[in-house]
């Protein structure tokens, strides 16, 4: 565990050189060269162990990155006027990171060991028995406990200016979770501006694994007011139904005739506080996981975002079986993000790709388990343009 919580100097000070490429001013602030061009200051993500790290296309594109959870801080993609625009919600300093991280919050991170809700915390695994901590309501979320992968430090390996590689361990029993795995993710920057994430895993005994990322997009560009507007095509036919825990029942239901139909591009606000569904109810809105006709085929996309404002598009592919819509319910204000604003409700959404939730407790569903000698590898790519 050491060795995922505290960095070597020379990994930061590599990190830093390829992150804060400026200069101190005479007052010993930073130059405006040396800010990131969404804005950040590299300064502001530096201590012993954290940094901030920068990739950049031939097309002027740049995502940032930090080491605590792995996650995206920023993403800038040109919109239909060629105005770069940031469009994933996120803080601009480690400090509040790591404050509203332990609050629950979970901007941009990489989540695991497990996304999503495993019901009660429990499953069985080869006729073991296994206790996960309880974190929402009566369910284990997103891991569940205080270092689950959103809030530990990640090594960082940045080879060039296209690719950065996060890597942790995580030791038999940690979190309640069996075996000793090793996790890599990739974050590959293409030409075409797409951003690439590739998750690898291996681990000495049997376990569960469902990993994924929970950056928040606003193609908008704006995160001081919803984003309702924005435009969804989801290409699936079914979804897996919640209970009032927003953790899955078991049923799977049809989109035919509900709000959850998105098989011809919809205003995700159109009917998101449609009461007269009882999942929109249970969910407080969209917070489900959709079941993708694409069948693991990572050339087809499964969905595509579009911001009518900024003209942005959003196209995503995966090879997983599912994706988690999560439209931003229980944003309200409370944290403080880049630039000091204060995120409304339903200012973002999150496109978790992934296994159902709770499939260790669902036999009938894809499989999550992972064994001795196999390697969880699995891909998904956002990718931006503008109309």
């Amino acid at each position: 565990m050491k060795k995922n919580i505290i960095l070597g100097l020379a990994a930061i000070a590599a990190g830093l050189c390829l992150t804060a490429c400026g200069s101190k001013t005479a007052d010993n602030t930073e130059s405006a060269d040396s800010l990131t061009l969404s804005g950040l200051n590299p300064a502001d993500f530096a201590s012993d162990s954290t940094a901030l790290y920068t990739l950049t296309n031939s097309n002027g594109m740049e995502v940032c990155f930090t080491n605590f959870g792995g996650r995206i801080v920023s993403i800038m993609v040109p919109d239909r006027d060629g105005n770069m625009t940031d469009v994933c919600l996120g803080h601009d300093n480690i400090s509040d990171y790591e404050e509203y991280g332990a609050q629950g919050c979970n901007f941009g991170a990489l989540i695991g060991r497990y996304g999503n809700r495993i019901a009660k915390g429990q499953f069985t695994l080869d006729g073991e028995s296994y206790q996960l901590p309880i974190n929402n309501g009566p369910n284990s979320l997103h891991g569940g406990g205080p270092i689950a992968f959103h809030n530990r430090i990640w090594d960082a390996n940045q080879s060039d200016e296209r690719n950065i590689i996060f890597s942790t361990t995580s030791a038999d029993g940690e979190d309640g979770y069996p075996g000793n795995i090793e996790v890599n993710v990739t974050y590959t920057l293409m030409d075409d501006n797409a951003l690439q994430i590739t998750y690898q895993a291996t681990t000495d005994k049997a376990t569960v694994l469902n990993l994924t990322n929970h950056c928040y997009f606003n193609l908008s560009g704006d995160g001081t007011k919803d984003c309702l507007d924005e435009v969804l095509w989801l290409d699936a036919d079914q979804f897996t139904a919640v209970d009032e825990e927003v953790a899955v029942t078991g049923e799977v239901l049809g989109v035919e005739g509900t709000p959850f139909d998105f098989r011809t591009p919809t205003a995700i606000g159109d009917r998101i506080d449609d009461e007269s569904n009882q999942q929109i109810v249970n969910g407080h809105g969209y917070d489900h996981n959709w079941i993708l006709n694409t069948k693991g085929d990572i050339s087809k996309s499964f969905a595509t975002l579009y911001d009518p404002n900024t003209g942005i598009v959003m196209d995503m592919y995966t090879d997983q079986p599912g994706v988690q819509f999560y439209a931003g319910n229980f944003l309200d204000g409370s944290f403080v993000g880049k630039k000091g604003v204060r995120y409304p409700r339903r200012s973002a959404f999150c496109f978790e790709t992934q296994h159902y939730p709770d499939s260790p407790n669902h036999p009938e569903w894809p499989s999550t388990t992972l064994r001795p000698g196999e390697e969880y590898l699995t891909t998904t790519i956002y990718r931006f343009s503008a109309k």
